[in-house]
């Protein structure tokens, strides 16, 4: 989660969550369906960019075998990277010259074994809360601050009882890091989606930076909520009940490669992915493996109009240790960073830092939608924002599904 330091405003009131209960309903609702055991200036033109993947297998030691298609090797090269290199392990070398990108750098071969339990749970947020962001560009158009929601544990086990919602890890140049993200539908792949909706600051950078390195989706993290202490020397199926899956393309905005940076709130608005994995293990869909998957709500509602909202994530930063799954439920209000780029919303939720990326969910028609995901909130954790999900991301999500979800 990108946090940023606000000028103190007055807190809205915390509105009746009475409306929310039909949205944990349906949630739940969805949920049943299953059937298994973690940047910022705003840039002109923030439209959607697809990236590319490579695919492969190695030991976890990056002595195995790993394939990489020649125009990749060939984009590696252009960096002056040596593709064997690479394969066996040059992927730790973070030096800014030869940090991929551009869109079509991507490169995130699957390395069997490297993600293993004691990895996972070693695995922190992005320390990321120490940075001030002045908002007072966004008075007259902002609402009021929000009053703090207490994040809620939920159910176990989370199969049955919350919407499809993992945790997302990937390297970085400060480490292994965590972030969450969702299962959701592929329109051109029905009852076969291999898709990931997450924030773009779990994939990529942003202006300073590039792509991060071996990105792995774990859906329902850690399914029954057990402690560290129950966890240690656990079997890996306990803390990956479905498997591991890696990511073998991945798409962000524009917005955020060209504008998104470490600190402050510059290129929230356009902070999110969609990632097309590929399991570690087997050959079925990840929709298929999971047995669920929720559609994406491109319709942008206005914050006044949407009804309640909820975010769901695995909250790592304290008081948090990033185990469990949290979520908050809140009516969002409009949070605006600068007259240039688009409002984001915002509810009071006090999850931290590893909830980055995690879903939100809200009822249309009846029916659970994915409407935002979540990208900044304040030092204090008191509140959390995440960008309406307009065109660009809507044609994000279409090239996806269009050019890599039959992969």
């Amino acid at each position: 989660m990108r946090s940023i330091r606000t000028p103190e405003t007055p807190r809205r009131r915390r509105r009746t969550v009475l409306a929310a209960t039909g949205l944990v309903a349906a949630l739940a609702l969805t949920a049943t369906a299953c059937n298994g055991s973690d940047e910022e200036k705003a840039a002109d033109q923030p439209g959607a960019t697809a990236s590319q993947g490579a695919d492969g297998a190695g030991d976890g030691t990056g002595d195995g075998k790993v394939s990489i298609p020649s125009d990749i090797a060939g984009r590696l090269e252009e960096h002056g990277i040596d593709v064997d290199d690479w394969k066996n392990g040059g992927w730790k070398n973070w030096d800014k010259d030869k940090w991929l990108s551009e869109a079509k750098d991507f490169v995130n071969p699957v390395i069997e074994g490297l993600w293993k339990p004691e990895r996972m749970q070693s695995a922190k947020e992005a320390d990321k809360t120490v940075t001030t962001k002045d908002t007072s560009a966004g008075q007259g158009v902002s609402d009021p601050e929000p009053a703090p929601v207490q994040a809620t544990a939920e159910k176990t086990p989370y199969h049955d009882n919350a919407a499809p919602v993992g945790k997302i890890f990937f390297d970085s140049p400060e480490g292994s890091m965590v972030c969450s993200g969702t299962v959701i539908k592929d329109v051109n792949h029905p009852g076969r989606s291999n898709l990931v909706w997450t924030a773009g600051h779990c994939v990529h950078a942003g202006r300073n930076g590039g792509w991060y390195r071996n990105i792995v989706f774990v859906p329902a993290f850690n399914d029954l909520g057990k402690s560290e202490d129950r966890l240690n020397n656990a079997d890996p199926v306990e803390i990956a009940p479905y498997g591991n899956w890696w990511a073998d393309w991945a798409s962000t905005s524009n917005g955020w490669i060209e504008g998104g940076s470490e600190t402050g709130g510059a290129g929230a608005p356009y902070d999110y992915a969609v990632l097309h994995v590929q399991p570690e293990q087997g050959a079925k869909s990840l929709e298929e493996t999971v047995g669920a998957a929720l559609d994406v709500d491109f319709s942008a509602p206005a914050a006044a109009e949407a009804g309640s909202m909820g975010a769901w994530g695995y909250p790592a930063a304290p008081p948090y240790n990033g185990l469990r799954m949290f979520k908050c439920i809140d009516q969002p209000g409009r949070l605006a960073l600068s007259p240039a780029m688009p409002t984001m919303y915002r509810i009071g939720c006090t999850m931290t830092g590893g909830s980055s990326g995690g879903g939100w969910f809200r009822v249309v028609d009846g029916k659970t939608k994915l409407v935002s995901n979540t990208s900044i909130g304040p030092a204090d954790n008191t509140w959390l924002a995440g960008p309406q999900l307009g065109r660009d991301a809507q044609a994000l999500y279409r090239n996806m599904s269009e050019a890599y979800g039959g992969r």
